[in-house]
């Protein structure tokens, strides 16, 4: 499926369904995140059963330390 992922158009391998497996492939599912779809927040609880459809605008945001 093909999404816009942070404002660019990617193809999502076949096995990304949910939002919890973009933030696996993308190898960021042990931050603190949040992830916006389509303009609504979804919440960490339902990261894992909130299905993905194509051309879905998906925006993840998560934080970094630094001084």
């Amino acid at each position: 499926m093909r999404v816009v992922l942070n404002g660019e158009l990617i193809q999502l391998p076949e096995q990304v369904v949910f939002i919890s497996d973009v933030l696996e492939h993308y190898e960021i599912h042990n931050k603190v995140v949040i992830v916006e779809v389509n303009g609504e927040i979804v919440n960490k609880v339902d990261h894992q059963s909130t299905r993905l459809s194509d051309k879905d605008r998906i925006e993840i945001v998560h934080f970094v330390g630094g001084g």
